[in-house]
């Protein structure tokens, strides 16, 4: 059973930035200290957790990013930075999200005022970029105590928000950690809400789930480890960081045994090609007698395609499982133009 008759696709033709919504450009804010250089050479230079201890305090404007799928543009502002009284028009021109780091284990109050500054501030000059939250560093907290520091953060937000008269102000809130998976979730939803792809891409995961009885479905940018889209089941963190973890397996492996890919096969009818070893692609199943097992396939060179099968789904489906997936990549191929 295929999925894709009569599909319709999104190829993210609006105002979005150049490639379709593929260029993500976010500013990173927050008081001295609270994590945000961390956050960038974690997420989007790859810097081990651990030696973020020795990374030195942000003194000026810095600029990140990663170059894959999904072009990253990251600007840093160091916690001095008053964009109220300075000229910061060319700071948030052409961003999409703002991601303000507060550090859940300092004392929070003054760091507040300073996020509410900033999200009038937006609101009045930028109301089209989005305010993302990170209360940072829960790892270090007990789990009681991290959930009522995360509920009292956000309840003092959407409060004074409501005083200054900006109830339709759309502010979203996160618990992170660069020591686990929570801080590339956090990213992946940031993304998400600016691709405007996202409803077509869960709309195709959803067919091929149904289609293949998959448990859970992931779209991941390979160097990022950042999924870019997923079915429209319900999530779960632990869920997530399995995936994650095969996509390091993935990465761990091609960096050994990977080669280049001149051609990109076909599963339409009228184009389909030969496939050689030049257009293989990765295909990773890893399976536990009795219980649901991954399915990872590649979808070009930075785009994989990482599934949870259901736990009555055999391995002798595999042949339908590869179609479909097949099919699905095609349908990608239009959404984004490739």
């Amino acid at each position: 059973m295929t999925f894709m008759d009569g599909a319709q696709y999104h190829t993210g033709r609006v105002v979005n930035g150049p490639n379709g919504g593929r260029n993500q450009r976010l500013v990173l804010m927050g008081d001295r200290r609270s994590g945000k250089s961390s956050i960038a050479g974690v997420v989007f230079q790859k810097t081990p957790p651990s030696e973020t201890l020795f990374t030195e305090a942000t003194t000026e404007i810095t600029p990140s990013g990663m170059q894959s799928f999904m072009n990253f543009h990251v600007v840093e502002l160091p916690g001095h930075f008053d964009y109220l009284k300075l000229e910061s028009d060319d700071v948030f021109r052409d961003k999409g999200a703002v991601i303000w780091v507060m550090d859940a284990q300092d004392q929070y109050l003054d760091a507040l005022n300073h996020l509410l500054d900033t999200i009038t501030y937006l609101a009045q000059h930028w109301p089209a970029i989005n305010v993302e939250v990170f209360v940072h560093k829960v790892d270090g907290l007990s789990e009681e105590f991290r959930n009522d520091t995360f509920r009292d953060i956000r309840q003092r937000v959407q409060d004074e928000l409501s005083d200054l008269g900006y109830d339709n102000v759309q502010v979203s809130f996160y618990q992170t950690s660069i020591y686990d998976h929570s801080v590339f979730e956090a990213v992946s939803n940031v993304v998400q809400k600016l691709m405007p792809q996202l409803p077509t891409l869960e709309s195709l995961l959803n067919s091929l789930c149904s289609s293949c009885r998959i448990q859970k479905a992931y779209l991941f940018d390979i160097p990022s480890k950042i999924f870019i889209a997923s079915d429209t089941s319900p999530q779960e963190s632990k869920t997530y960081e399995v995936c994650s973890d095969l996509i390091d397996v993935v990465v761990d492996i091609g960096e050994l045994y990977g080669w280049d890919r001149s051609t990109e096969p076909s599963y339409v009818a009228q184009d389909k090609t030969d496939i050689g070893n030049d257009a293989c692609e990765s295909l990773v199943m890893m399976e536990r007698r009795g219980q649901s097992y991954l399915y990872l396939k590649e979808m070009n060179q930075f785009l994989a395609l990482v599934c949870i099968m259901a736990d009555d789904s055999p391995v002798e489906n595999q042949s339908l499982v590869d179609y479909n997936v097949g099919v699905f990549r095609d349908a990608l191929a239009k959404v984004w133009q490739w």
